[in-house]
């Protein structure tokens, strides 16, 4: 299915490999004014395909595929050099799956059994450029990173990364952190780079979640 593109709406590719699935948040999103389903693809190997093909603003990703995995997908998508908003979208609520996903460069983490009125307002959060994680993972998220004895190094960072850390904490993509702090969306690519590697994370949802519980927000 391929929806005529807008100017004003986010353009979402939907790849789950189940048709019924896809239909359900084709239908979900069908008459959001913000919002359209520009393609759907049932594997990953077509996802690829698709994604370089239609350069949409947000994909929507299954995680537990046949064959090329979600987290497969996820992970050749990133190392294509692929741009758009990244969203999983399983039934998995298991730590080590949403840990493994955001450390591969996933923007958000939502679950299927979610209320369709939340489900839109997490689908729009993460168009606007923030971050987005069902509410009942975050606590499962924090309490993995609570328990993980990998260095801290929050007394090693400047004090520009610690805005930049506190911008991630509030969800903020580059380019909105960008625009809040004056400077171009190069430079907070740089910061966010090295406020991961002190701090000893791979992702900047884990940044993000380990500020908050650290309330250095």
């Amino acid at each position: 299915m391929t929806a005529t593109p807008t100017d004003d709406r986010a353009r979402i590719l939907l790849v789950d490999d189940h048709p019924m699935m896809r239909k359900g948040v084709v239908q979900l999103l069908e008459f959001e004014e913000d919002l359209e389903v520009v393609g759907e693809a049932g594997s990953g190997e077509e996802a690829l395909r698709m994604a370089a093909e239609l350069e949409p603003d947000m994909i929507l990703l299954d995680l537990n595929m046949k064959g090329m995995t979600g987290l497969d997908t996820l992970r050749a998508m990133r190392e294509n050099g692929e741009v758009a908003r990244i969203v999983v979208f399983t039934v998995s609520d298991d730590r080590n799956d949403v840990i493994n996903v955001l450390r591969a460069g996933a923007d958000g983490y939502l679950l299927k059994d979610m209320e369709p009125e939340r489900l839109l307002e997490h689908i729009r959060q993460a168009a606007t450029g923030q971050l987005t994680i069902s509410p009942q993972l975050t606590q499962v998220l924090a309490q993995a990173l609570r328990g993980d004895d990998r260095p801290k190094g929050i007394d090693e960072l400047t004090d520009r990364e610690r805005q930049i850390l506190r911008q991630l904490a509030h969800g903020y993509s580059n380019k909105m952190i960008a625009r809040k702090l004056d400077i171009t969306e190069g430079t907070v690519k740089v910061h966010v780079k090295r406020v991961l590697h002190k701090l000893g994370f791979r992702s900047r949802v884990e940044a993000a979640v380990w500020a908050v519980e650290n309330h250095l927000v």
